[in-house]
């Protein structure tokens, strides 16, 4: 009996690939970039965030993405760059094109206020504006604010109704940072409180003066922006389709609405292609807006989120990043990271205790010298501090020596309007015939404008003593709503003539800020009224050593004559110390940098750091201050400094440095050498019998 065989099992298939053919770059990114930034290149698609440290070559690391993705196939059309100036952008497009020839030209890059003016045009209509709307700059929207005020009939002259750019700070602020107007009110601008309501309607009459005008200020830019992508998603939807790569650069100082933007951008997409770039340690830009939980929680928000680290650092020697990662790991709240260096040991970092403000201009500006004998050029050093009034003495000092300078945190500081204004009250004590002055001050008053004043100097200029002839007047007849401010700067000029206050030069300033009623002049004035009030105050603590306002006003003038333009023989043109805020030094970096003023409520700053989110900031900012510098770093704090009264008072140096480990930094102590042993400006000496391993500098 036969059988059949068994039915043999169908063929299994087994597909075999095909050996991938090697990806051709005309770029050899293997080569030309480090683990960390070649991960960061060649990440996939979706959401990711790169925390980019101090000197790690960020912008590097960016514009090779962005060539590595084109030579991948992507369109330079599907590009979004977001960046902080368009200069950055330029640049970053530029080299992309230079490193493999592609035009950027196509690709949609710039700052969010560039990009979004760009990108409402289209659909202006839809946002009840037409397309040709104008754009208006911060002047524009201060006299649209004034106008309104003036519109409304709020009576300016009676109480200090605040200014057309101050109003424009602090809506500004209030729509950068998602919070309503009366919150910032009460907040960062109390003085303000009482006149909540008319500030409000003046908001609102601008509001609407813009709408009818067809403008948009930059606020007004992101704000319909956001209305565009959150109220037309037809509209979200073709703008996430033509933007299929979003880059976002300095990501860690975006505010509220720019957040809420880039979030909204991407929210369709699948997957999100959003590549956020920043430095939780870096973010110092909170009083203006900045958001800074707007990085911290981005892997939050994006579920999935790569996070990436770039943390060799090519700029700083291994002493000076030790020292940074001491101090910024005493925050709580941030991404952790150690900057690796990549160069070799240098000097140590010093921290030097000066007997005062005065010898610490004094060893700087020495030591500025030193370095320029050893070879480096004054345009590779840098001298930071928090606030601008802090470089008082040393501006003074760097002028006395004929050691050029340039300032980046502002005007030389007698060229400041709140500091002219206020010397010009005590010129009038020692020259009344100073027309100039005379104007000045009294157009400060409401209701007097160049026209008034001038009509006052006409009655009393030929008079031998113009000022004594002010005082006799009848300001009865004077424009109303003018007299009230007229009589009370009668009564400041009668005072600072008594001689308790002309042989107090100090005290005279004081008296103009505070009993002459100029420190309102500033608060309606300005809207960094705090930090203005600080240098004045500043101001006053410079003249406690004068016995008059003569002598304090010719020190002054002197200074204006040599403003430290002139140079040191054989210096080139061109080379200058820089004194910088360090918020203005962000992003810069010198062979040596100097920090002053480091004693605790100056930095950190008593108002700033009042809750410990204020505080972290400022110490990122410190840290800031310190990975500036790339071979010496020298930290200087007074020992002393005087009170109002003209007492010397002991100072307490800055937690930030106080919370250092020791055997980061080398301590020195200074002296003031005597006169007949003054040195010729030689290297600082150590003496190796005061024990406690600290220098003493001559």
């Amino acid at each position: 009996m036969s059988s059949d065989p068994p039915a043999r099992p169908a063929p299994r298939r087994y597909v075999v690939a095909r050996t991938p053919a090697s990806k051709s770059y005309r770029v050899d990114y293997a080569r030309e970039l480090n683990e960390e930034q070649k991960a960061v290149v060649f990440a996939a698609d979706g959401p990711a965030l790169v925390v980019a440290g101090a000197g790690s070559g960020k912008t590097r690391t960016l514009v090779y993405r962005v060539s590595r993705l084109i030579e991948d196939g992507i369109d330079p059309t599907a590009f979004l760059l977001l960046t902080f100036t368009n200069r950055a952008a330029r640049e970053m497009t530029k080299r992309v094109g230079q490193l493999i020839g592609a035009d950027l030209g196509r690709a949609t890059a710039g700052t969010f206020h560039s990009v979004a003016a760009r990108i409402l045009r289209p659909y202006a209509e839809l946002l009840g504006y037409r397309q040709n709307f104008t754009i208006l700059d911060p002047e524009d929207a201060k006299d649209l604010l004034e106008s309104a005020t003036s519109d409304l009939g709020i009576p300016i002259a009676e109480r200090r109704f605040p200014k057309g750019d101050v109003l424009h700070a602090l809506l500004s602020f209030a729509i950068n940072t998602g919070r309503p107007v009366p919150d910032v009110v009460a907040e960062d601008y109390p003085h303000f409180i009482a006149q909540l309501e008319p500030i409000q309607k003046v908001l609102a009459q601008f509001a609407a003066r813009k709408v009818a005008a067809n403008g948009m200020d930059y606020d007004d830019l992101l704000l319909n922006w956001k209305r565009l992508l959150a109220e037309q998603p037809a509209v979200r939807g073709a703008i996430s389709r033509r933007f299929r790569q979003v880059l976002v650069d300095e990501y860690q100082d975006v505010n509220h609405i720019q957040a809420e933007i880039v979030d909204l951008l991407v929210r369709d997409t699948d997957p999100r292609r959003v590549m956020v770039v920043g430095d939780d340690a870096q973010s110092i830009y909170a009083f203006r807006g900045a958001d800074y939980e707007a990085l911290l929680t981005f892997p939050d928000r994006y579920p999935g989120c790569s996070v990436f680290r770039l943390e060799t650092n090519y700029r700083s020697t291994p002493e000076i990043l030790a020292l940074a990662d001491a101090s910024i790991a005493q925050n709580q709240r941030r991404f952790p990271k150690i900057l690796k260096p990549t160069r070799g040991s240098g000097v140590p970092v010093v921290v030097a205790g000066a007997s005062d403000s005065t010898q610490e201009a004094q060893f700087v500006a020495q030591r500025l010298l030193e370095l320029r004998d050893e070879g480096k050029s004054l345009s590779d050093m840098a001298v930071l501090y928090r606030a601008h009034h802090q470089s008082l003495d040393l501006q003074l000092e760097l002028t006395r020596r004929g050691i050029p300078f340039e300032i980046r945190s502002g005007m030389r500081f007698f060229e400041q309007a709140h500091v002219k204004d206020v010397l010009a009250h005590l010129k009038l004590t020692l020259n009344p015939k100073d027309e100039t002055s005379f104007k000045r001050v009294l157009k400060l008053l409401p209701k007097v404008g160049e026209r008034t004043a001038a009509t006052f100097w006409t009655a009393v200029g030929e008079k031998q003593d113009p000022i004594e002839g002010f005082l006799r007047l009848d300001f009865k007849k004077a424009p109303q709503g003018a007299q009230k401010g007229l009589e009370k700067l009668a009564e400041t000029f009668a005072a600072l003539r008594r001689k308790s206050l002309s042989d107090s030069p100090a005290e005279s300033i004081r008296h103009v800020v505070a009993d002459g009623g100029y420190a309102e002049v500033v608060k309606s004035r300005w809207d960094n009224a705090a930090s203005r009030l600080d240098d004045l105050e500043a101001l006053a603590q410079f003249a406690m050593p004068y016995e008059s306002v003569e002598r304090f006003l010719e020190e002054v003038m002197l200074y204006g004559e040599t403003t430290g333009e002139e140079t040191l023989s054989g210096e080139k043109d061109d080379e200058k110390v820089v004194l910088s805020s360090i918020h203005q030094a962000k992003g810069l970096e010198w062979r040596a940098v100097f920090m002053i003023g480091l004693v605790e409520d100056r930095f950190p700053n008593a108002r700033a750091s009042r809750n410990e989110a204020g505080l972290e900031e400022e110490r990122r900012l410190f840290y800031v201050g310190v990975t500036r510098a790339k071979d010496e770093l020298t930290l200087v704090h007074p020992l002393a400094q005087l009170d109002r009264y003209g007492m010397l008072v002991v100072t307490e140096s800055s937690r930030f440095l106080r919370e250092l480990p020791e055997p980061l930094y080398e301590r020195w102590v200074l002296e003031t050498a005597a006169p007949e042993a003054a040195p010729k400006l030689p290297s600082a000496t150590v003496a190796t019998d005061f024990g406690d391993d600290e220098d003493v500098v001559n």
